[in-house]
């Protein structure tokens, strides 16, 4: 609107103008070397203005051809750029789709147009992993990891290949590396937290936490501390008590419904004669995560008391999570100490149709305590060799009787899962994706329900009898590689069908020409 405007009062000076000079006629008179001119003001005026248009397309003119070669320079830059961002569009969605020959044929056209982009180094490296050429994707990121607007990336890249080949030290000294170089960056922090993690380094853990809490939720920063602050209070307590005890208080204030932590800031307050405080804590746990470690925790509060009244306090804490098989099982045990055995054998009533092992092997205690009944009690004991599994402590295909800070397997934070095992497990997915081997953990620590130790074992029982030994075969795979962008198959990965083809496949019956010749 208001260039509008301009422009309107622009043509009515101009007119005015030109109107004054029409209503003011005159003559100018030129002499130059004996020629004589004579004319009117309006016509000089409209030669005058004449010569001005002329002057500046012929300057104009001049300038052009002047400037043609940088003009055509910039038009074949700019085409060529064109070109190259078109390949490599391409190339990233081949590489996004799994077609190896696409993404190099892109890859070759990005390399010969624009060989020095950021993006173009991407694709390199990208197209060598989904080709399975480790060699060559490691030199694109080393090439990187050298410049600086890619450094941040290349490191990535070789921390991910030094993690393919099981290089620990190689992959922490990446990590350590592109942490230096930005502090932001998730993965790295999270790659050395869990390198701490594995080296016991409690201490470093949680001032690394520290040093990267603005980059963390309220609530995975909470969760994160209060597990570093368990696992710390779990390698102290034997050592330094006093320091134990105050990390453990302080993770349960941060995770109170976190199970490591309630049963061992119980037993610590237990023992200050804190035993209001100390049964408070442990019941806001169990109400929340129902576990074997809490109601033993909660069983050993008080040291003085008898069997009898024990059995009361356990029967009033199974009573607030009713029909819940831990709150079971803690009130048999009770009750089996107290020689309550109509107690003991009511408890376990509804779990009888299909009994776990540790219900089978309370059964066979019952059975041996109440009726000394050894035909019963030992027909139990073979129930529990085949009876199902109780919950574990289990993390990416690991079982383990004693609540980690960290999964063995992966070195992933806070991985470890109270249930059953080879039940709820996911599976590893054929896409490679990142942030995040989840995440991070960003610093970010990954979500698992509460848990802490491993249920008490029951004991003095008798021998059972022989049976089949029972071979427990552990696998502990190799964590899936972490990529820079995702793929539809890990370049090492044959893809979901490759299954298939290693399996031994039945002999054929023969026919023809085969039968003949067999």
């Amino acid at each position: 609107m208001i260039r509008i405007v301009l422009f309107l009062v622009l043509i009515g000076a101009l007119s005015l103008g030109v109107a004054w000079l029409a209503d003011r006629p005159g003559d100018v008179v030129i002499v130059w070397q004996g020629l004589r001119i004579e004319t009117s003001l309006m016509v000089v005026a409209v030669a005058a203005a004449a010569a001005v248009v002329v002057l500046t397309l012929l300057v104009s003119l001049v300038r052009a051809i002047l400037r043609s070669p940088y003009f055509l320079s910039r038009h074949l830059r700019n085409r060529r750029g064109e070109r190259a961002y078109e390949a490599l569009s391409n190339g990233l969605i081949a590489i996004g789709a799994g077609d190896i020959e696409a993404a190099k044929k892109h890859a070759a056209t990005v390399n010969r147009l624009a060989p020095h982009e950021p993006l173009a180094l991407l694709l390199n490296a990208q197209s060598a992993q989904l080709a399975g050429d480790r060699e060559a994707a490691e030199r694109t990121f080393r090439t990187m990891a050298g410049r600086t607007d890619t450094k941040p990336l290349g490191l990535h890249g070789l921390f991910i290949e030094a993690r393919r080949k099981n290089d620990a030290a190689g992959a922490r000294a990446y990590a350590e590396e592109a942490a230096r170089t930005a502090p932001s960056l998730h993965w790295a922090n999270r790659a050395v937290l869990e390198a701490l993690c594995r080296d016991g380094d409690w201490a470093g853990a949680l001032a690394l936490l520290e040093g990267n809490m603005r980059s963390l939720e309220r609530s995975v920063y909470r969760r994160t501390r209060a597990v570093l602050l368990t696992a710390r209070a779990h390698a102290l307590q034997h050592t330094d008590r006093d320091s134990a005890k105050a990390a453990a208080l302080e993770a349960q204030k941060l995770a109170p419904t976190l199970v490591p932590t309630a049963a061992l800031a119980g037993r610590f307050l237990a023992e200050g004669g804190q035993l209001r405080k100390a049964s408070r804590v442990i019941d806001a746990a169990w109400r929340a995560n129902p576990h074997p470690a809490l109601a033993k925790a909660f069983a050993e509060l008080r040291s003085g008391e008898s069997a009898r009244e024990r059995l009361k306090r356990i029967e009033t804490l199974a009573g607030k999570v009713p029909g819940h098989i831990e709150g079971a099982l803690a009130v048999a045990r009770a009750a089996l100490s107290a020689q309550e055995f109509a107690k003991a054998r009511a408890a376990l009533e509804p779990y009888l149709e299909k009994p776990t092992k540790r219900i089978a092997l309370l059964m066979a205690e019952l059975e041996r305590a109440e009726r000394n009944d050894e035909g019963r009690a030992r027909e139990w004991l073979a129930r529990a060799v085949h009876a199902a599994p109780d919950p574990a402590w289990t993390a990416d295909g690991h079982v383990s009787q004693h609540w980690q800070a960290a999964s063995p397997v992966t070195g992933r934070l806070d991985a470890l899962e109270w249930r059953v095992p080879l039940t709820g497990m996911e599976s590893v997915p054929v896409v490679e994706s990142e942030l995040p081997v989840a995440a991070p953990p960003t610093l970010a620590a990954v979500e698992a329900p509460d848990a802490s130790e491993s249920p008490p074992a029951i004991t003095d029982l008798p021998e059972p009898p022989p049976v089949k030994p029972e071979v427990k075969i552990e696998v502990q795979s190799e964590p899936p590689p972490e990529p820079i962008i995702p793929l539809i198959h890990a370049p090492d990965d044959p893809g979901p069908d490759a299954a298939h083809e290693t399996e031994p496949h039945a002999e054929q019956p023969s026919s023809g020409w085969r039968k003949i010749f067999g």
